[in-house]
């Protein structure tokens, strides 16, 4: 049977915040764990975020539901938040919701980065 819990990891690289997600984005204890660590960035005043899909493997609309709340408040401070190298199955998901027309998804990590230094600048 596959595990459906997600874990993730945050730390901060040159006052950017880069949370790295593992497993399923699928239920309310992530989403509110993720926006509590969130709003912890946001209250310091960080305002540019990297969001690495690479090891995360499912997501539904509670998931999607997260990723435009976290959207939502990252804008009002003023700042950005990308996603990074989705799976071809959530790229798909993005697609198909059109929420690709409202994030910025890149292929890697580190073309988030090159993209967050240039918003910066």
């Amino acid at each position: 049977m596959e595990d459906f819990q997600m874990n993730y990891q945050h730390f901060t690289e040159d006052k950017v915040v880069i949370f790295q997600l593992e497993g399923s984005l699928l239920g309310e204890s992530d989403r509110l764990a993720l926006k509590n660590e969130f709003a912890n960035y946001l209250d310091k005043d960080f305002k540019y975020f990297l969001i690495d899909l690479t090891n995360l493997k499912h997501i539904n609309s509670t998931g999607l539901g997260v990723f435009i709340t976290l959207y939502t408040k990252v804008r009002a401070k003023g700042g950005e938040m990308i996603l990074c190298n989705p799976s071809d199955n959530i790229l798909n998901l993005l697609n198909i919701t059109k929420l690709n027309s409202v994030f910025s998804v890149v292929p890697t990590l580190e073309e988030g980065k090159e993209k967050l230094l240039k918003e910066r600048a």
